[in-house]
C-alpha cells in the first residue's frame, strides 16, 4: 500500500528547509520573475514543506493558495503516461506491440513513404518519430500546414481529427532511432481511449486520479475562481497571457499558441500531452505513489521501467546528462547536468510555468507550480529551488 503523507494543512515544516526555499520563492517574486507559486516538498513519505506565495490573480489581488488549480500543460504527460501503464499492468496491451492493432487509422509514414511501426514504448519515451507544431521554424511548417493542434490552442477539431492531421505528416525519423519531444502523448491518449472504451478523461479518472484521490485534476475546470491566471515574463514585470497569444520557449521556433480559456471548454478535445488542470497537492500524490512503489497503482517493475532511460544513450537537446524514461526525463550523469540530484532522478515541467522532480535515492518529491511562463518551467527559479532543497538537506546532516 502507498504510505500516506499528511494532509496539506498539517504539520510544521522544518526551519532548515523552509527558510532557504522561502528565500528563493520570495526573491523570484521580489524581482518580478514570478507572480505566484505553490511549492511542496515531501521526503520519505512526509510533507516537510508547503508554501503558497504571491498572487493567483494580480489584478484582483487574489492570493495564491495551496488549493489553487493550475493549467498543467506537459505535467499532463505524467498523468496520462501512468494511465497507460496501469492498462499495461492489467494485461490490456503490451508496451512493444504495434499500436496499429488498436489504432489502424493512425498510420504515419517515413519520409520515403514507407509505413512505420510504432509502439507504446516509443510513444511514452518520445522516440516514435513525431514532433510538435511549436518546434517548427515558422507558421508554415509541415504540422502547421496539416492543421495539427499542439493541445494548448483553441482548435475546434476532435482528437480523432488531430490524429489524422498528425499522421498526414511524414515522421521525422524511423521510430526508435532518435528522440524528439512530441505529440506522442496525445496519440497515447487516443490509444488509451480505444483500449479502455471510454473518454480519456474517464479513463484517467478510473485508472489514476480516482484511486489516488486527485479530486481536483481533470481535463475541464468548472470554477474559474479557483484557477491561477496565466502570466508571461516581460519587463518590468510579467504580463497577463492573452487568449490566442503565441509565445516561444526556444530560439528559432514559432512557439506555442496558448488558449488559457481552453480548460473551461468541455468541447475541447482531451490533449493527453497538455490538456489537464490540477493542484500541486494532487500531483504530489501521484509522484509519491510512483516514488514509493509497491502500491496498488503500478507494480514495481513498471515503475522501474518508467525511471529507466529508454533512449539508448541519446542526448536530449539542451539537457546534458539526461535521458528519457516512460513519461519524464531521467538523470544519467549529474556531473554533465551540473546537478546535485542523484543518478536516476526523474524530472519534467509544464509550459504554463511548472517544474517537478523525484529523487528516489533521497526519498524526495518536489512540486513547484507557478503561474508564470517560462520562468517557472525553465528559468533561474527552477535551479535556485533545486539547489536550495539539496543545500538544506546537506546542511542538516
Amino acid at each position: 500500500m502507498t504510505k500516506p503523507f499528511p494532509p496539506l494543512h498539517q504539520g510544521v515544516p522544518p526551519a532548515y528547509l523552509s527558510s532557504p526555499i522561502q528565500h528563493v520563492v520570495q526573491q523570484a517574486l521580489d524581482e518580478r520573475r514570478l507572480v505566484g507559486a505553490v511549492v511542496l516538498v515531501a521526503r520519505d513519505g512526509e510533507l516537510i514543506h508547503q508554501q503558497a506565495a504571491g498572487f493567483a490573480d494580480r489584478d484582483s489581488a487574489r492570493p495564491m493558495a495551496l488549493e489553487t488549480v493550475f493549467r498543467l500543460a506537459s505535467v499532463s504527460k505524467v498523468i496520462v503516461s501512468t494511465t497507460a501503464l496501469v492498462l499495461v499492468a492489467q494485461g490490456r496491451f503490451d508496451l512493444d506491440e504495434d499500436i496499429g492493432r488498436w489504432l489502424p487509422e493512425f498510420r504515419p509514414r517515413l519520409a520515403n513513404g514507407k509505413p512505420a511501426r510504432i509502439t507504446a514504448r516509443q510513444l511514452l519515451s518520445h522516440t516514435a518519430g513525431l514532433g510538435y507544431r511549436f518546434f517548427e521554424a515558422d507558421a508554415n511548417g509541415p504540422y502547421a500546414r496539416a492543421g495539427v493542434s499542439d493541445g494548448m490552442d483553441a482548435a475546434s477539431i476532435s482528437l480523432a481529427e488531430n490524429l489524422r492531421c498528425i499522421a498526414s505528416v511524414p515522421l521525422l525519423y524511423a521510430p526508435g532511432t532518435s528522440w524528439c519531444y512530441s505529440l506522442a502523448t496525445d496519440v497515447l491518449g487516443a490509444l488509451i481511449e480505444r483500449i479502455q472504451g471510454v473518454t480519456l478523461n474517464e479513463a484517467v479518472r478510473q485508472c489514476v486520479t480516482g484511486p489516488l484521490g486527485m479530486a481536483d485534476t481533470g481535463f475541464v475546470v468548472h470554477n474559474p475562481q479557483r484557477v491561477a491566471t496565466a502570466y508571461v515574463n516581460d519587463l518590468p514585470q510579467p504580463r497577463r497571457l492573452d487568449e490566442g497569444e503565441t509565445v516561444s520557449p526556444f530560439e528559432g521556433a514559432v512557439g506555442i499558441a496558448y488558449s488559457p480559456a481552453r480548460i473551461f471548454d468541455a468541447q475541447a478535445f482531451a490533449s493527453g500531452g497538455a490538456g489537464m488542470a490540477g493542484t500541486a497537492g494532487d500531483f504530489l500524490r501521484l509522484l509519491e505513489a510512483l516514488r514509493q512503489g509497491a502500491s496498488t497503482l503500478l507494480p514495481d517493475e513498471l515503475i522501474a521501467q518508467m525511471g529507466r532511460d529508454q533512449t539508448g544513450g541519446l542526448e536530449l537537446p539542451n539537457a546534458p546528462g539526461f535521458g528519457f524514461g516512460l513519461g519524464f526525463s531521467v538523470l544519467r550523469d549529474p556531473r554533465l547536468a551540473l546537478s546535485p540530484e542523484s543518478v536516476g532522478t526523474w524530472r519534467w515541467g509544464g509550459a504554463y510555468g511548472h517544474a517537478w522532480f523525484v529523487d528516489r535515492a533521497q526519498g524526495l518529491s518536489v512540486v513547484a507550480f507557478t503561474n508564470t511562463l517560462y520562468e517557472g518551467m525553465s528559468g533561474r527559479f527552477v535551479t535556485d529551488l533545486r539547489d536550495a532543497v539539496y543545500g538544506a538537506l546537506e546542511a542538516a546532516r
